[in-house]
C-alpha cells in the first residue's frame, strides 16, 4: 500500500489544520475521526482537513467526512477540505460530497476561502 498514515495538527490564527497522509481506510479512519473530534472541541473559526497527502480515500474516510460535516453545519466552525487529484478529490465529487463540503485545491486556498 501507500505511505504510513498520520495526522499532524496545525494552528493557523483562528483555524485548525489536520495534514492528513496515507491511507484513509477501515483501518485508519477511526483515528482520522479521533483527531477530528479534539481539532473540532476547541470549537475553532475554521477546520480545514488536508488530504492532499492521502494516497487513498476509502468509502470508510468519506463516512468520517460526512459525519462531521454533519457536526459542523449547525456550528460556529467553518468546515473546509483540501483535496486534490484522484486519490481524493476525485472520490468526493464521485459521491457529491462537494455539494455539501466546500471543496479547496490546496491548505491556502481553503484558510482563504478561495474555490476555483
Amino acid at each position: 500500500m501507500g505511505e504510513e498514515f498520520w495526522v499532524n495538527r496545525r494552528d493557523a490564527g483562528e483555524a485548525v489544520i489536520l495534514e492528513v497522509s496515507g491511507a484513509v481506510d477501515i483501518i485508519t479512519a477511526p483515528s482520522l475521526a479521533t483527531h477530528i473530534d479534539v481539532a473540532l472541541s476547541g470549537t475553532p473559526a475554521v477546520l480545514v482537513i488536508d488530504l492532499t497527502g492521502v494516497d487513498f480515500l476509502s468509502s470508510a474516510g468519506i463516512t468520517v467526512l460526512v459525519e462531521v460535516h454533519r457536526l459542523t453545519q449547525d456550528s460556529p466552525t467553518s468546515l473546509r477540505v483540501a483535496a486534490d487529484g484522484s486519490a481524493t478529490s476525485r472520490p468526493l465529487r464521485i459521491v457529491g460530497l462537494d455539494e455539501f463540503i466546500e471543496l479547496y485545491p490546496t491548505v491556502d486556498d481553503a484558510l482563504a476561502g478561495r474555490r476555483p
